[in-house]
């Protein structure tokens, strides 16, 4: 089989990894039948493929086969940021003009457990690609191989592929940034969504700020350094703010599930 590895795949905070390990568990009661979960957002930069990648990492930790599928085809983040090598390869671009088959854009990753379909060479007229059979035949062939199929796709508030994709797939997290989307855009998004025929699994809030939901007050002060060695607690200090308070301290990584309303 095909293989590749990330030259920068970096670790996570223990926030993070805690957030990503509850998602993670959390999707496993989604229901039967839920494979291939498409993740997206809204807007640009909201870190749905940086949430896209840890999943897979996390889910292949938790002894499941998990396979991402990068169909980003106007502009990868996974290539660029996670440094992809080799760095030029067959992928979903090259299925689905013909050129391969699902087998010769499948790769086994160096993470045990964890498969990837990378985008292959960019594409300006992805619509036109992606609105052909061949796409639910992989996606399908990949939900036979998988226990699970990550499928990293535009944001569905600014390119419309991610709506045909969903078409697709058996449910999409949308990934939220906090305090930068408005309530009409994530229901457009969430609309756009379910008329492709596709089901919401759920939000991902991301870029919080612990102190900006005061249930993380307590998980930060407290529940982290209960399950932190003793010897370790010295480093987890939190700057002071004006009159000796503790200052917000921000995790840029942070996860929550949330509803749209």
């Amino acid at each position: 089989m095909n293989k590749l590895e990330f030259s920068n795949f970096e670790p996570l905070d223990y926030a993070c990894t805690e957030a990503i390990n509850t998602l993670c568990t959390n999707l496993s009661f989604a229901g039967d039948g839920i494979v291939k979960i498409m993740v997206t957002s809204s807007q640009s930069s909201e870190g749905k493929s940086f949430l896209a990648m840890n999943m897979m990492r996390t889910m292949s930790e938790l002894g499941k086969t998990v396979v991402l599928v990068d169909a980003d085809l106007r502009r990868s983040f996974i290539a660029s940021t996670f440094g992809v090598r080799p760095a030029k390869m067959p992928g979903l671009t090259h299925y689905l003009v013909g050129m391969s088959d699902a087998e010769g854009v499948l790769y086994e990753t160096d993470i045990e457990g964890a498969y990837m379909v990378p985008v292959g060479r960019a594409a300006a007229n992805s619509l036109s690609l992606l609105n052909t059979p061949r796409l639910t035949r992989l996606l399908d062939w990949l939900a036979k191989q998988f226990d699970v199929v990550l499928v990293d796709v535009p944001p569905i508030g600014v390119i419309i592929d991610a709506a045909e994709i969903a078409k697709s797939c058996d449910g999409t997290l949308l990934v939220v940034s906090w305090n930068r989307v408005s309530r009409r855009e994530l229901n457009e998004s969430k609309r756009q969504i379910e008329r492709a025929g596709c089901r919401v699994l759920g939000t991902v809030l991301n870029n919080v700020f612990f102190d900006s939901i005061g249930s993380k007050k307590y998980y930060n002060r407290y529940y982290r350094s209960y399950y932190t060695p003793r010897g370790e607690q010295q480093g987890m200090k939190r700057p002071r703010g004006k009159k000796g308070e503790e200052a917000d301290m921000p995790n840029m990584a942070q996860v929550d599930q949330i509803k749209i309303k």
